[in-house]
């Protein structure tokens, strides 16, 4: 068999919930090459998650209603395959850790445990795995600890620890830091990261664009159960058809613009405050007071 050339291959996807009278899932149609990773973004009630849910399986396998169009994973029907299939093939990972715990389990040890165990993964590799999955995601001085007692960055990461674990070629991720602070942030992004350096496939959905500017390979902008817009991270955010459709730029795309309005010549496209420092030099530009890069900090 050859190389299957996209890990994600969504085509005309409509989708309605039972009950509901309008689809949520318009005809959306992406494609996602083998590990890379592809950020959806879009204003609340966009249809992120349901998509989310579509290449997951959960759509139409738990929450059934009316699907039309195909989503394959590893060139595999998503609709055909069973529970199983897709379990072993799509890590997914939800918005609130909570509800990524088993509620068995007696500490972060047993609970990244727990889904090789039942895989029948032999007990000696099991535990080979799961202490190189406490390493690479920064828990293993909370191996011991209950996980219900952690704060909600540390059980993200006991979440993203668990599918990373499972070895799953494709995760689907859904709002990871959307109850995180920034310090937990920054740790859930080098883990998703680390998984994509590591040949993973990941679909993200995500609000914080700066972040997704960075360490994105594709970004897909949906509106209405629609794609609007998809492209490279400097094709959508430097594109205004992205903020027309609810989406916040980057921080450094909205600090260009700022200092351009105030004369301030900002060469190319920068979209990290990385880049727009670099690009801006470190020179002073005739008394343009920029303020603190929070005055357009990201909400």
């Amino acid at each position: 068999m050859g190389a299957v050339s996209a890990a994600v291959e969504v085509a005309d996807l409509v989708y309605t919930y039972p009950g509901v009278d309008e689809p949520t899932l318009r005809g959306v149609s992406l494609t996602v090459a083998p590990g890379t990773l592809c950020a959806v973004v879009g204003p609340n009630g966009a249809g992120k998650t349901t998509l989310c849910h579509a290449i997951r399986g959960f759509v139409p396998h738990f929450y059934k209603g009316e699907l039309s169009g195909t989503v394959r994973v590893g060139g595999q029907d998503v609709a055909a395959a069973d529970e199983n299939e897709l379990a072993r093939g799509i890590g997914y990972v939800f918005q609130n850790p909570f509800t990524q715990m088993s509620g068995i389990t007696d500490t972060v040890f047993d609970e990244l445990a727990f889904g090789l165990g039942n895989l029948g993964v032999p007990p000696t590799e099991i535990r080979a795995r799961v202490e190189e999955a406490l390493e690479r995601a920064g828990l293993a001085d909370l191996r011991d600890r209950h996980p219900f007692q952690l704060s909600g960055g540390q059980q993200q990461r006991v979440a993203l620890a668990a599918v990373l674990i499972m070895e799953q070629p494709v995760l689907v991720i859904d709002e990871p830091t959307s109850q995180l602070d920034p310090r937990s942030t920054e740790d859930v992004f080098a883990l998703v990261a680390a998984m994509k350096e590591a040949g993973r496939t990941v679909v993200l959905v995500e609000h914080k664009m700066s972040l997704v500017a960075e360490h994105a390979d594709q970004v897909v902008v949906l509106d209405g159960g629609e794609v609007v817009l998809a492209g490279t991270p400097r094709e959508v955010f430097t594109d205004p058809r992205t903020s027309e459709h609810g989406t916040l730029l980057p921080e450094a795309v909205r600090l260009a613009a700022a200092l351009r309005d105030r004369g301030v010549d900002v060469p190319g496209a920068p979209l990290t405050v990385e880049t727009l420092a670099a690009a801006l030099g470190g020179r002073g530009d005739g008394g343009a007071d920029v303020g603190p890069a929070g005055a357009v900090g990201e909400a």
